[in-house]
């Protein structure tokens, strides 16, 4: 049988599962809502970053990217900053959806599944 490790386990969720091979994410979100657009995405990318390479990976192996936006009027400045941080050629499939999210300063979350390097 496959191990499964959970990292920052709370009493709510983990931060991140692997199983098999593959990298889970919680959805991350940012922690100063005060940015805009563009500054939470860089801070949620670079949490994503920072998860991905304690399991061992990296943003050239994510398998699929899950991104809710509160205002769907934003993913042109949101792909500003997705563009210039995802590597050329590793596009992952990528869904982008307008969502009511858990706290109304947040205006991105993204969730990552990725393979092991």
């Amino acid at each position: 049988m496959a191990e499964l490790k959970r990292f920052h386990v709370g009493p709510r969720l983990s931060e991140m599962a692997i199983h098999n091979g593959t990298v889970y994410l919680a959805g991350q979100v940012p922690d100063d809502t005060t940015q805009d657009i563009r500054g939470q995405t860089a801070q949620v990318l670079a949490m994503v970053d920072r998860l991905l390479a304690e399991a061992g990976s990296d943003k050239t192996r994510i398998l699929m990217t899950q991104i809710f936006l509160t205002d769907i009027s934003e993913i042109g400045a949101m792909n500003e900053v997705w563009d210039a941080w995802v590597p050329a050629g590793h596009t992952p499939p990528r869904a982008t959806v307008q969502a009511a999210l858990a706290n109304a300063a947040y205006k991105i979350e993204i969730v990552v599944t990725a393979a092991l390097a």
